[in-house]
């Protein structure tokens, strides 16, 4: 018994005065915050998140469009969607890994693809774009909370007279592709 409680005071001694484990040291700053601020200082917003709710019924939880920066009229857009930690979908998707789900990723697109729809010839203001198809999805890397997901649609056909209009897009992370959509088809509600 003697030599159990000199073997558990010697262990307890030894770990008393081991090193703690080693932390993780950030590099050196290289560039200011002022700096790295200044490299999104030339993107002009084309529509702010209030115009952008002017345009779209999304509404928390579901708006995933925070800005325009480009838009040619009936044509295309480019928009951002700031990934926060603190949307809901993090709580369960996943609660150890939080990923941006591939379905939210492509309902960005889609409404994205809605600020140009719903502002062309034979929409009404106030009217709806129901998603009606996808095809082609390609995942090519997690989205997680602190990305900034660039999304670009492009409308490939409008059918005025049907309410019918199809759109291609992609989402990028760090100027990586993240998600493509080959093919999204949207309908206007009458």
């Amino acid at each position: 018994m003697r030599s159990s409680c000199a073997l558990l005071l010697s262990l307890a001694w030894a770990s008393a005065f081991q090193a703690p484990a080693p932390t993780r040291v950030a590099p050196p700053l290289r560039a200011t915050a002022q700096e790295i601020s200044a490299l999104t200082g030339g993107v002009e917003t084309v529509f702010t998140l209030e115009e952008v709710q002017k345009i779209l019924p999304h509404r928390y939880p579901f708006a995933l469009v925070d800005k325009v920066v480009a838009y040619e009229p009936g044509e295309s857009a480019v928009g951002i969607k700031q990934i926060t930690f603190n949307e809901p979908q993090f709580g369960g998707h996943f609660p150890d890994r939080p990923i941006m789900p591939g379905v939210m990723q492509i309902e960005a697109l889609a409404q994205l693809a809605g600020v140009v729809c719903l502002q062309m010839e034979g929409a009404e203001p106030g009217a709806v774009f129901f998603f009606a198809g996808v095809d082609g999805v390609k995942w090519k890397r997690p989205v997680v909370p602190g990305d900034t997901l660039v999304m670009e649609v492009e409308i490939t056909n409008w059918k005025a007279k049907f309410g019918i209009a199809k759109a291609t897009g992609r989402a990028y992370v760090d100027g990586n592709l993240a998600v493509e959509v080959g093919a999204m088809t949207f309908a206007l509600a009458k």
